[in-house]
């Protein structure tokens, strides 16, 4: 037991490492989204994809999702990730918004989504095996086109991960953001993380 606890901390570390490695290898800048960014002009083209099952999306024909769907006359909160089953995002990012949907359902928000450059199938098996998809809207941006258009994109090919998204969170009602947290390298939860948001709206 003690030996596979020691193996996960180790395995930990060297993702984290992979990908502040990755970090300082990227060109940070700021993003184009900002506060009053309007998102779905901001990436009018876009669509992105529910998370399913293989199955579930030859049903629906392969269908996609027009972000006016996802955000007019709703108030979301919606945060950015850099992909399913990387250490960061699976033990502390998503767990976050888990562990405080009650405290955001209580704010009135309508819906918390979890978006990242991946595909429908991989982002929906990842959402059950943390146990999210009853508290937490998952959707691929599979080509990333949807961070691409918000300057949200950032290259981990050091971590192997290759064009991905930056670690991000927002607040957003009727489409416009009120509130943004990008964070400095994607290993760390400093500022997209519930706690911060929740005190955002």
């Amino acid at each position: 037991m003690a030996s596979r606890i020691l193996k996960r901390s180790m395995m930990m570390k060297s993702t984290v490492e992979s990908l502040r490695i990755a970090a300082a290898a990227a060109s940070r800048h700021y993003a184009s989204v900002a506060v009053g960014t309007d998102l779905v002009s901001a990436a009018a083209d876009v669509r992105l994809q529910k998370a399913r099952t293989w199955d579930e999306g030859v049903s629906s024909k392969f269908s996609t999702t027009p972000l006016k769907e996802l955000f007019k006359d709703k108030k979301v909160v919606i945060f950015g990730l850099p992909g399913a089953y990387t250490g960061v995002c699976s033990v502390q990012h998503v767990p976050s918004y888990k562990k405080n949907v009650d405290k955001f359902k209580a704010k009135g928000i309508d819906s918390v989504i979890c978006v990242a450059v991946n595909d429908p199938y991989t982002l929906n098996a990842w959402a059950e095996k943390l146990e999210a998809k009853d508290a937490i809207e998952f959707y691929g941006d599979f080509d990333g086109s949807f961070h691409k258009s918000l300057d949200l994109e950032v290259d981990l090919s050091a971590a192997l991960l290759g064009p991905r998204s930056h670690r991000w969170s927002a607040y957003v009602v009727d489409g416009k953001v009120k509130a943004l947290n990008i964070e400095s390298a994607p290993s760390e939860v400093k500022v997209s993380g519930a706690d911060v948001i929740l005190e955002q709206i």
